[in-house]
């Protein structure tokens, strides 16, 4: 039974990055030293594989079976697991669904399909079906991922309120809804119990992380959560306590890290954070499966100034209450 079947999804979630060697392939041990660092963290309440900033795109199932073990293995008795489901196929995404509960994933945090993209949000009745194709086949809980609008991959307001309705498995979304005035709706209406009961709001505004938790979102979910995991709790944990000058302090390090990662191209986000492990000693390469490619030295060398903006070169200590 998963923890999250009593109690809610929420509070800061990192989610980790995933080690390749100079041919592509998967560096597990590289990948269990990051894993472990990040877990590692006071005041977590999760850790999310399989997500974006693993580079799950380019990933087979076994591979991410693999990730998912490995992980469990390396930080599973620390902290629950959320595996990421990215398909475009519903049949497939059921299928992970089914791997991730037998390996012993605690949630799922589940992509919209890329299929989706040429009209999808015309026909809310493809994205009932997609949801209800993984709940059949499992009982895990689950985490719907909210993309913007623009992208064609976000589900409208009442689309996503019927759902949460259908699919009771449904516990929190993750908001890249990237439009404030939306996020807030969700934080105020979805963990209000509008939907017919609470929703938790994991935002993934990393680029204006105290704004979007100001208003009121339980938890966050986050790549970022990779690099400065310890950061961000003291953020979360600052404004939950309604503690504005230790927020604004606190966010004046990650202000100058989050405009260096968040910049365009938007796609470079997590190669950046690759690079800054490197930056930081933790890692020994930043190798990016393609058609992602390295990131060019001037660009290295404005992340390496970041860092030491941020104060996490020189080891600043950071509290987490």
């Amino acid at each position: 039974m998963s923890v999250f079947n009593n109690r809610p999804i929420d509070g800061v979630i990192p989610a980790t990055l995933l080690a390749f060697d100079d041919a592509f392939m998967i560096d597990e041990a590289a990948s269990r030293r990051h894993l472990a660092h990040v877990a590692a963290t006071p005041g977590l309440s999760a850790v999310t594989v399989n997500g974006h900033a693993s580079e799950v795109h380019a990933c087979t199932f076994d591979e991410q079976q693999h990730i998912l073990e490995m992980s469990l293995d390396e930080a599973g008795d620390k902290l629950p697991m959320i595996n990421g489901i990215y398909s475009d196929s519903s049949l497939e995404a059921a299928r992970l669904a089914r791997m991730a509960e037998a390996a012993g994933a605690s949630a799922l945090l589940v992509f919209p399909p890329n299929s989706m993209i040429m009209g999808g949000q015309l026909r809310p009745e493809m994205t009932l079906t997609h949801f209800k194709t993984i709940a059949d086949a499992t009982d895990l809980p689950m985490i719907a991922f909210q993309y913007p609008q623009v992208s064609g991959l976000g589900y409208p307001y009442d689309t996503l309120l019927r759902l949460i309705e259908a699919v009771p498995s449904i516990k929190a979304i993750k908001d890249w809804s990237n439009d404030a005035m939306l996020h807030e709706k969700h934080i105020r209406s979805l963990q209000g119990g509008e939907a017919g009961r609470a929703i938790t709001v994991l935002t993934t505004h990393s680029s204006w992380l105290m704004a979007s938790l100001s208003m009121g979102a339980n938890g966050l979910l986050s790549g970022a959560g990779s690099v400065i995991p310890e950061l961000q709790v003291a953020l979360f944990n600052a404004v939950k306590n309604g503690d504005l000058p230790g927020a604004q302090a606190i966010n004046d390090r990650i202000y100058p890290l989050a405009q260096a990662l968040y910049t365009p191209p938007f796609l470079d986000m997590h190669n950046r954070m690759k690079e800054c492990l490197v930056l930081l000693g933790r890692q020994e390469r930043a190798v990016v499966r393609p058609p992602l490619i390295k990131l060019h030295d001037d660009e290295i060398r404005r992340l390496r100034q970041a860092l030491d903006a941020a104060g996490l070169l020189t080891g600043e200590a950071v509290a987490a209450e």
